[in-house]
């Protein structure tokens, strides 16, 4: 099918003089109108390419629609062909009982009765027209992406391949270089490389801390669960090393909602662990539900993702920080154009930046995002109100340019006892017991990176706390969060390296010890070294950063009991 015959408008009118007229009247109009004189050619028309059809329901008085209920029902997904119809006043129940059939038949139909005025008929036709074009233009979409997918498969398969030959090469010179006696002609062939790549070499470096710690950590990991999220976690990197975007994959399935009946201030509450791992150090969570929150009916899985990415959402909209607050409230009796009956509204209200109108108007568009390219998928607040709606309820957005922005779900009221037990998303589970270490506040700006070390800081017995960046740590910091030990990465982007913010700790928190780690070390390692700051290189194993981050508490204590002693 061609462009120019996906937007004619087919014309079956044979009796009378309604074909001729009609289409004269749409071809003044600009359109391009074809008249069909049996039902058979209409139909052999259509599979040719059509944008509206234009019948008069006399033409198929005693006629053998079974073709054109055929080709109907046959249409692609993405298709749901326009048909005007053109009828007469008669009310005779005979005539009535067709009509109705031909009404199912057709489908997608809009009936208009005569006398109908010219402008009347052209208005009909050219908004099914506008119809037929978006539904052009998902089709287009849909082979966009089909096409996508299909590239994005073979090139993650083939830089997959390259980055294990490299990652393989790298370890084999690794090995070459401690058995070969290093020369000096070595020693300027490996400082002219390092001095060349040195910045690439942190990205790569990043890479590999991801893949080959990942490996390291997956002998160590039976939950099935923590087992995946590493998998995940390392195909993500590969991905990154050849520069492809993840977000088409992360809208290639769309889970079946399960509802039950759910406690949400149970539900919600026990989500502070994940929220606090999944947001700045600078942006707290509070949590406002009464103690008789009515249970709500959910998939209680799909109700902890819409909270994070509500919360992801509404830490962005706050780039200097601030509070996020989810609140929980019975309605009663409630009564409007969209819903009816007992909901509890659930609200995620922040202080952020705020949307003007016109960007409030198009939230739940698909696709439409106003965050940087490879930032957001503008999918997110359409899975939201989709999930409200598959739940039976709806989403509101109250929001005021500087004011931050009020996200309400209403869901409706369940009648029956939840579970005493709170359902776990997969990635929420419950780490295996170990011995608590303390508190560690990670300061990595790299998504991947951060994941994993906080798995590794996990499995060592330490509780995370994730800033991104140097100024959002020291935030971390003067809000007074209990600190133990800070693990934080040299190249950060912000304008304060991870040495600079070591020694602005020191000059604040004397009492907290820093490790540093970067892929690049050799950059920031004079400078590191005359502070007496230690730094751990990437990649590492995981007993390689449980005794770096000994070493550097370990030190701090030797440090702070020899100034006591000289202060005696």
């Amino acid at each position: 099918m061609s462009a120019d015959s996906d937007i004619r408008v087919l014309i079956f009118a044979p009796i009378g003089r309604d074909g001729l007229a009609s289409a004269e009247l749409f071809r003044s109009a600009g359109l391009n109108a074809i008249t069909c004189q049996s039902l058979p050619e209409l139909v052999s028309e259509m599979t040719g390419g059509v944008g509206a059809v234009f019948l008069a329901e006399e033409g198929l008085f005693g006629k053998d629609t079974a073709p054109l209920a055929q080709w109907i029902a046959s249409q692609p997904p993405w298709s749901d062909l326009p048909f005007i119809v053109l009828t007469s006043h008669r009310e005779h129940p005979a005539v009535v009982a067709w009509r109705r059939n031909i009404v199912a038949l057709l489908r997608n139909v809009s009936l208009l009765e005569r006398p109908v005025q010219p402008i009347t008929l052209t208005s009909a036709i050219q908004s099914a027209m506008r119809a037929r074009r978006r539904q052009y233009e998902i089709r287009a979409l849909l082979e966009a992406r089909e096409q996508t997918a299909q590239q994005l498969e073979r090139l993650v398969v083939e830089r997959t391949r390259a980055l294990e030959e490299a990652n393989e090469q790298l370890r084999l010179e690794m090995a070459e270089r401690t058995r070969v006696e290093e020369t000096l002609r070595q020693a300027q062939k490996i400082e002219a490389i390092g001095q060349l790549t040195g910045g690439v070499a942190h990205d790569f470096n990043n890479l590999l801390m991801v893949i080959s710690g990942g490996l390291d950590m997956l002998d160590r990991q039976n939950d099935p669960n923590r087992r995946r999220r590493l998998m995940d976690g390392m195909i993500q990197a590969a991905q990154r090393g050849a520069g492809l975007t993840r977000q088409l994959l992360a809208f290639s399935r769309r889970q079946t909602l399960r509802p039950e009946p759910v406690d949400v201030a149970m539900q919600i509450g026990g989500m502070r662990e994940l929220l606090d791992r999944s947001l700045r150090g600078d942006v707290h969570v509070e949590f406002d539900f009464p103690e008789q929150l009515w249970p709500v009916e959910v998939d209680p899985g799909e109700l902890e993702l819409v909270i994070l990415n509500l919360a992801v959402n509404a830490r962005d909209a706050m780039p200097n920080g601030g509070t996020i607050v989810v609140r929980g409230e019975n309605l009663p009796d409630l009564n409007d154009a969209e819903i009816a009956g007992d909901y509890v509204r659930l609200s995620v209200v922040d202080t952020g930046i705020g949307m003007s109108p016109e960007i409030l108007s198009r939230v739940f568009e698909p696709f439409f995002t106003t965050k940087d390219v490879g930032k957001g998928s503008g999918l997110g607040l359409a899975q939201v109100h989709g999930f409200a709606t598959q739940s039976r309820g709806t989403v509101r957005i109250e929001s005021q340019v500087g004011q931050g922005t009020s996200i309400e779900l209403y869901l409706p009221r369940s009648l029956n006892l939840p579970s005493k037990h709170r359902h776990l998303i997969d990635f929420n589970r419950v780490r295996p017991k170990k011995v608590h270490q303390g508190r560690i506040l990670l300061v990595e700006d790299d998504d991947e990176v951060a994941a994993l070390v906080g798995e590794m800081l996990g499995q060592l017995g330490y509780e995370v706390t994730r800033a991104a960046s140097a100024a959002a740590a020291l935030g971390a910091l003067a809000d007074g969060r209990s600190v133990d030990l800070i693990f934080s990465d040299i190249m950060m982007p912000g304008g304060m390296n991870g040495v600079e913010l070591a020694e602005e700790i020191r000059r604040r928190r004397s009492d907290i010890p820093v490790l540093l780690t970067s892929g690049y070390a050799e950059a920031s390692a004079r400078e590191a070294q005359a502070a007496g700051i230690q730094i751990l290189a990437k990649p590492y194993h995981l007993e390689e950063l449980s005794a770096a981050l000994s070493a550097a508490r370990s030190s701090l204590r030797l440090d702070l009991e020899a100034r006591r002693s000289n202060t005696y």
